[in-house]
């Protein structure tokens, strides 16, 4: 894992810690081989971490990401305007197709969840608003990576993956675009391959590109 991004070292180990712990909870031993810090140094910054509430621990004893990050998030996300004048489309989205959606925004080599939804169904897909994802997997990935979403995308508007960033798990995105016709934020539905079937977009691309366009108008991206 690079450590050296700010120039600040101890900030620098300190958010390897949280983000070694994005994906699961983790023991000592592998936050240690996640991070390639010594044992010492791993072990005092996620104790220290968890003194400010950014960690915790399961019931195992694994480290966590604290509770104190959900009103981290949900404050930074706040400052993003789009997040609150794409939450109706959203809304309708979920309701429409019955399954998760989630709304990203390119942050350097990542995809940053500012807003999302879960499926009223007991199993569903689970993005938690201000997950960091990478941008090489998934379909909402390569629609924030795409220099101009119409030729990169399917003739339809959306691009649709299965099972790339999670086993048994399939979406469809598209992308709330500037007047350049670039991307600036991915709406996304996802669910298990189960429901979704195979051909996510088949099923549900329609109505993604609607909620896009939908914010687009609502953010005064494009005139009508």
């Amino acid at each position: 894992m690079e450590l050296s991004v700010s120039g600040v070292g101890v900030i620098d180990k300190a958010a390897a810690v949280l983000s070694a712990l994005e994906g699961a909870p983790r023991s000592l031993h592998d936050l240690v081989a996640d991070t390639g810090l010594s044992r010492a140094t791993t072990y005092r910054l996620a104790v220290a971490l968890e003194a400010h509430g950014l960690v915790r621990r399961d019931e195992e004893g694994r480290f966590t990401l604290g509770l104190r990050l959900i009103a981290i998030g949900r404050a930074a996300a706040a400052l993003i305007p789009l997040a609150n004048v794409a939450l109706p489309a959203l809304t309708t989205l979920r309701d429409a197709t019955g399954e998760s959606v989630q709304l990203y925004i390119r942050d350097g080599d990542r995809r940053v969840c500012i807003a999302a939804l879960e499926s009223p169904h007991g199993l569903r897909t689970i993005v938690a608003m201000g997950a960091s994802l990478p941008l090489e997997v998934g379909s909402a990935g390569r629609v924030l990576t795409a220099a101009n979403l119409i030729p990169a995308a399917d003739v339809d508007g959306w691009i649709e993956s299965v099972g790339e960033r999670e086993a048994g798990v399939a979406s469809v995105s598209a992308g709330v675009l500037d007047g350049n016709g670039s991307p600036i934020a991915a709406v996304s539905v996802s669910g298990p391959i189960e429901r979704t079937t195979r051909r996510p977009g088949k099923r549900y691309g329609a109505e993604v590109v609607a909620a896009a366009r939908h914010i687009e108008r609502a953010a005064g991206l494009h005139p009508s």
